[in-house]
């Protein structure tokens, strides 16, 4: 500041800094942004509004449910953490020596109640995509229809995934590299379920609220565990997470944004709530 000023040229540090204190300007940290290119993002936040409106009247015949996936790792996150003011031993991400395995989660959070549906795996492709959408339909027995918001990793929109699928009645296409078949293989899994896919808009994670359940569990769970050279226990320590939320949860609703107050759906919701 001072060898761009020239009437600061001659002025002390402290005296800087109490002047940029009075002019309201400080050092902040900065964040992670991002803006969605996609033509058509307030067309596709329309489809999901219009498939919540129809959960909501339909008495659980339809279903809507937002899907991820998550990567975790052996080696924990280093992050803010309790100590003493004036300690000098700070906060420790105790690490392993060991190579720093990747496990996967995939998530399915209903829209309305807050039930959680999950997968984790070594790794996610085909058959795990799969799997999971088999789970997912067992969780909702009776639905008709389910919904499922999802991001453009291609991998959710492979033949042989879709295979498993009944046919898809979305108007937006479901992109994948020029180099992969269009049709099925011989060994895809037909098996009809009947979920619908909801693309979101592209590189839009913010509009999608079980991106805030892997906040959650990063900051309960993740970050700076002590569980590195016990791969199996962290594991376990993630599903007893998710389980807690498999019946459904008021509190995570809140958490995530799926309330009245929601800034993206909130409208929707509380529209609901108002008496007729």
């Amino acid at each position: 500041m001072r060898a761009a000023c020239d009437w600061l040229k001659q002025r002390s540090l402290s005296c800087v800094w109490q002047t940029l204190q009075k002019c309201g300007l400080r050092l902040k940290r900065s964040r992670d942004h991002v803006h969605s290119p996609d033509l058509h993002y307030v067309e596709k936040l329309a489809d999901i509004v219009q498939a919540l409106e129809a959960a909501l009247r339909s008495d659980g015949r339809i279903i809507v449910v937002f899907a991820d996936e998550l990567s975790f790792f052996r080696q924990p996150t280093a992050a803010r953490d309790w100590c003493v003011i004036g300690a000098r031993r700070q906060p420790l991400a105790e690490r392993s020596l060991r190579r720093d395995t990747c496990g996967r989660i995939a998530g399915g959070l209903d829209a309305l109640t807050g039930q959680t549906t999950s997968l984790i795996a070594s790794k996610l492709g085909i058959a795990q995509l799969v799997q999971f959408w088999q789970a997912l339909r067992a969780a909702y027995p009776a639905a008709e229809v389910i919904y499922v918001v999802i991001d453009n990793w291609p991998v959710h929109f492979h033949p042989d995934v879709l295979a498993a699928l009944e046919p898809q009645r979305t108007r937006w296409e479901l992109k994948t590299p020029p180099n992969w078949g269009r049709e099925p293989s011989a060994k895809a899994q037909r098996l009809n379920l009947p979920l619908q896919l909801l693309p979101l808009p592209t590189y839009a994670s913010w509009c999608n609220p079980i991106e805030k359940l892997w906040r959650w569990l990063k900051q309960e769970l993740l970050h700076l565990h002590r569980a590195a050279d016990d791969w199996p226990q962290l594991k376990a320590q993630i599903q007893e997470f998710l389980e807690r939320f498999r019946e459904g949860s008021a509190e995570l609703l809140r958490y995530v944004g799926l309330t009245p107050k929601s800034k993206l759906f909130g409208a929707l919701f509380a529209q609901q709530a108002s008496p007729p």
